[in-house]
């Protein structure tokens, strides 16, 4: 069967208002690039005539400006899921204009498959190589992918020829089996392969393939600062004594690392530590960090379901394809965070936190309780299933005006009973074995800013009183994120007035 090249216009013009769309890649990695840019514009035009046109946008996690940015600032989006992190599209989900619902990545693919949101009327899916059977090689990054293209009544291919080179054998395409006929995911080690390195689709769904040649537009990350930094030596130093003390086995243990310049620097804080020795990834993306540390010896493998490196490291990658073949594979979203293969495989998953409380409750969605900033994304498909489950932040913002460190979160989405380790720049708070009073005197101690100690030392006085398992006294939990918003500093918090 002949597919057919079409314009991006042509292909924007299948898809209709109240449609649902699934879409490749994770994060920017692998998104399609050009059909998105085509569909904001006619929406655009849509609503200038009057007319309604928004579409439900289902993708493995974050996307691109050519996605999520596109689309938002033409208010295309009607519901989206289950992650977000552009600026445009934080922006419309907090004034209402977008209905996101937040959910773990490890759930999406299922979810469309058991038809939770209804019918997916359209995949666009980025590829770099496809046949006439419909056989496609995806790109930098995997997502929900196979998932879409069996579950979509119409498919759109952008065929990239960004990439260089050859992607072929990079990728491990699985879909399980759903209930009641799920087995076991067969994954021993992260280099275990048990899919396809194809994509196969139907090449009667396939309206046809629109040609693009744009990058991923990744922006280089920031050399780590001074704060991360610490924060990457205080976790690198503390994992080598969990090694040596035996509490982590002599081979090492893989790794997941969340997105980030905190997460990165944490990445490079191990490969520097002579004292953590070489080790395997099982993870949700690769940065940039990642393919120096494969260069160095350091990092032996990789799992991941994105390659999310900056535009320069990707021609890096590229040139030196070679020698990255035998050391990176990329998986579904459902794959790379299934909590089956977290528990078995026993990760060390460092993922990073906007607030914790004292308890080691975590925050890593909403800005002062009600702002969403991104999703909670795969934090806790990796958390609540990890060896050990490491959360990381700064320990103040804003030049101390805001502590990291509360009495209470303004919104949970790790609850203490998921989080084992707390690290900051300050040091690092090992949970296990505590009850929440000692949990309380191990944050304070090792993880709050000087500036912050007193006051809450302060707190744990006042909340002693009130008695209890957890010492906690409602009215004066949320002391500091009021004194923020009142006076723009939580430090002018004052727990006298409710003695």
């Amino acid at each position: 069967m002949s597919i057919p090249f079409i314009s991006a216009e042509e292909a924007a013009s299948y898809i209709k208002n109240g449609d649902n769309v699934g879409f490749s890649g994770f994060t920017a990695s692998g998104t399609p690039k050009v059909v998105t840019v085509a569909l904001a514009q006619r929406a655009r035009e849509l609503h200038e005539k009057g007319e309604p046109f928004k579409i439900n946008l289902f993708t493995g996690a974050s996307t691109n400006d050519h996605v999520d940015g596109e689309l938002a600032r033409a208010e295309a989006v009607a519901i989206r899921t289950p992650y977000q992190s552009h600026p445009d599209a934080r922006k419309l989900c907090n004034k209402g204009g977008m209905n996101y619902f937040d959910t773990h990545l490890s759930h999406v693919s299922q979810d469309l498959r058991y038809g939770f949101y209804g019918d997916l009327d359209v995949a666009v899916i980025e590829a770099t190589e496809m046949s006439p059977n419909g056989e496609v090689i995806l790109g930098a990054g995997l997502g929900m992918t196979p998932t879409i293209a069996m579950m979509a009544k119409k498919v759109i291919i952008e065929l990239s020829s960004f990439y260089h080179t050859s992607f072929r054998g990079f990728h491990d395409n699985y879909v399980p089996l759903d209930p009641p006929h799920r087995r076991e995911i067969p994954i021993y080690t992260p280099s275990d392969r048990i899919g396809s390195t194809v994509v196969k689709i139907d090449p009667a769904k396939i309206i046809g393939v629109v040609p693009s040649n744009a990058s991923e537009s990744i922006k280089p990350f920031t050399a780590p600062d001074e704060v991360s930094q610490k924060i990457g030596d205080n976790l690198s130093h503390f994992l080598a004594q969990q090694l040596r003390e035996g509490k982590i086995p002599k081979e090492f243990l893989p790794i997941q690392s969340g997105v980030g310049n905190v997460a990165n620097a944490v990445l490079y804080g191990l490969g520097e530590n002579p004292d953590v020795p070489q080790f395997v990834m099982y993870t949700e993306v690769i940065q940039d960090a990642v393919m120096h540390l494969m260069e160095e010896g350091k990092c032996k493998f990789a799992s991941t379901c994105a390659l999310t490196f900056s535009d320069a490291a990707m021609d890096h990658f590229m040139d030196n394809i070679d020698f990255f073949r035998d050391k990176i594979l990329m998986r579904p979203g459902e794959i790379s965070n299934h909590p089956e293969v977290v528990r078995r495989l026993g990760l060390i998953a460092m993922n990073t936190a906007l607030e914790a409380d004292i308890f080691g409750n975590v925050n890593s969605t909403h800005v002062m309780g009600n702002k969403m900033m991104n999703g909670i994304g795969g934090s806790a498909d990796f958390s609540r299933n990890a060896y050990l489950s490491i959360f990381s932040c700064p320990s103040i913002q804003k030049g101390g005006k805001i502590s990291a460190i509360v009495p209470m979160v303004s919104h949970v989405d790790h609850s203490e009973h998921s989080v084992k380790i707390l690290a900051t720049e300050q040091g690092v708070a090992d949970l296990r074995g505590k009850d929440p009073r000692q949990r309380a005197e191990t944050i304070i101690e090792n993880c709050v800013h000087p500036m912050y100690k007193e006051l809450l030392w302060d707190y744990i006085k006042l909340a002693s009183k009130c008695g209890g398992h957890t010492p906690h006294d409602l009215r004066a939990a949320f002391a500091l994120h009021e004194a923020f918003r009142e006076t723009g500093d939580m430090l002018q918090a004052d727990f006298g007035k409710y003695v």
